[in-house]
């Protein structure tokens, strides 16, 4: 049975996912058989894996960075949001359905043996397991049926790391707090801090340091310089989806819906010095960028409507009439066409009408890993290989050709 260690955080944004990604690269590079763990996560960025099956993106970093295909005993569990109380559970890569939060919160226990069969599977093909909590071990309302953070380390006896983010400001107060609010037990599992992003002199900062190891009796055992990693996001809370300006040649604008899903679509873009990138989630902040983005949705009838009720659909049709060229990604093509419906809820609203296809929405959905190669161009010929997450059919709707 595999040995694990368990990387906690104060918080979302911590780095929790970059410091696991390392220590999976690191225990490789040091001949150890190693894979990551995460037994819930909370994403509408996803991936698919080889046999079609659908877990989240951290966990597909960080198992290449161990040397390993993603595997989706590696993320158990992933709930992708739906509503501003709901979620769609995905349990074993498979839509389970959509719960509210409270209806989640009561069935997790009823997931445990899930997570634990996925977990000792995993354990059992590996030396060593990186285990990734969620958000914080602090979060008291939720100790109850905790199933991700101090909860899941009891479940298979981890020893913890807990990272704390010095960028903001705070990580005394973040690290000092989150132990000061865990159980005596708990507390016991902490064999040390992570201070994570710090930029300046370290010699400044180790007198903090060792105050904080003499009032908790934990030592600090790293403190991790600022790096832009260029990991993919997993989350909403990216920042680079607050970013409203940019001073490159080419303007890339995506439309910040709501349900985005799968931004990181954009990261490509991020890394060229000539094409930049805002997110926009306002009429005004448009302008007449060269190229708007209508991405992917997890809602895409409800992203539809907050479209029209921010005055952004209107917008979106003025700028493409004045030379704006206007791209659809997965839901955000859906709504290019004329009519996206639910039969199952009749649920219906009318699209951009750009062209002449309507989308029904069914349950189930396609995920699969795709191949392909570039008809023409100046990539004529090459190679390209990603995955689909696929949800509606899109059918021609108009009289005459397409």
């Amino acid at each position: 049975m595999a040995k694990c260690i368990m990387v906690q955080g104060t918080m979302s944004g911590a780095g929790k996912s970059l410091i696991t990604a390392a220590l999976c690269r690191i225990f490789k590079q040091d001949g150890f058989r190693t894979a990551p763990f995460k037994s819930q996560n909370m994403a509408l960025n996803s991936f698919v894996s080889a046999d079609g099956l659908e877990m989240g993106r951290a966990q597909a970093v960080q198992a290449l960075a161990a040397g390993k295909e993603p595997d989706v005993r590696m993320n158990p569990i992933l709930l992708k949001p739906t509503g501003e109380k709901k979620s769609q559970v995905i349990a074993g890569g498979r839509v389970m359905g959509e719960y509210s939060a409270s209806d989640y919160y009561n069935m997790k226990k009823q997931l445990v043996p899930h997570i634990l069969k996925a977990y000792e599977e995993l354990a059992a093909e590996n030396d060593i397991i990186v285990v990734e909590g969620a958000g914080s071990p602090a979060e008291i309302n939720l100790r109850a049926g905790d199933i991700v953070n101090m909860g899941l380390a009891e479940l298979i006896n981890a020893k913890v790391l807990l990272v704390g983010n010095i960028d903001p400001g705070g990580v005394f107060a973040q690290l000092y707090g989150t132990v000061g609010l865990l159980s005596e037990a708990e507390r016991k599992r902490v064999r040390g801090f992570i201070v994570n992003k710090f930029r300046g002199d370290k010699d400044l900062l180790k007198p903090g340091l060792r105050e904080l190891a003499s009032l908790t009796g934990i030592p600090v055992l790293g403190v991790v310089p600022y790096t832009d990693a260029k990991i993919e996001e997993e989350d909403s809370l990216s920042a680079g989806l607050g970013r409203k300006c940019h001073e490159k040649l080419i303007d890339i604008a995506v439309i910040r819906l709501p349900f985005i899903s799968n931004y990181t679509d954009f990261d490509p873009f991020d890394r060229s010095r000539h094409l930049g990138v805002r997110y926009v989630d306002e009429a005004g902040l448009l302008g007449r960028p060269d190229l708007i983005v209508i991405p992917g949705s997890k809602n895409t009838i409800e992203d539809l409507r907050w479209l029209k009720r921010k005055g952004l659909f209107k917008a979106i049709l003025a700028a493409g009439k004045n030379g704006s060229d206007i791209l659809g990604i997965c839901g955000g093509y859906q709504m290019l066409g004329k009519r996206l419906w639910e039969p199952e809820s009749g649920d219906s609203e009318e699209g951009f009408s750009f062209f002449p296809q309507s989308t029904e929405f069914r349950p189930g959905k396609l995920t699969r890993q795709v191949k392909g190669r570039f008809a023409a161009g100046p990539f004529k010929g090459l190679c390209v290989h990603g995955y689909e997450i696929h949800s509606g059919v899109t059918a021609y709707c108009g009289d005459g050709g397409p």
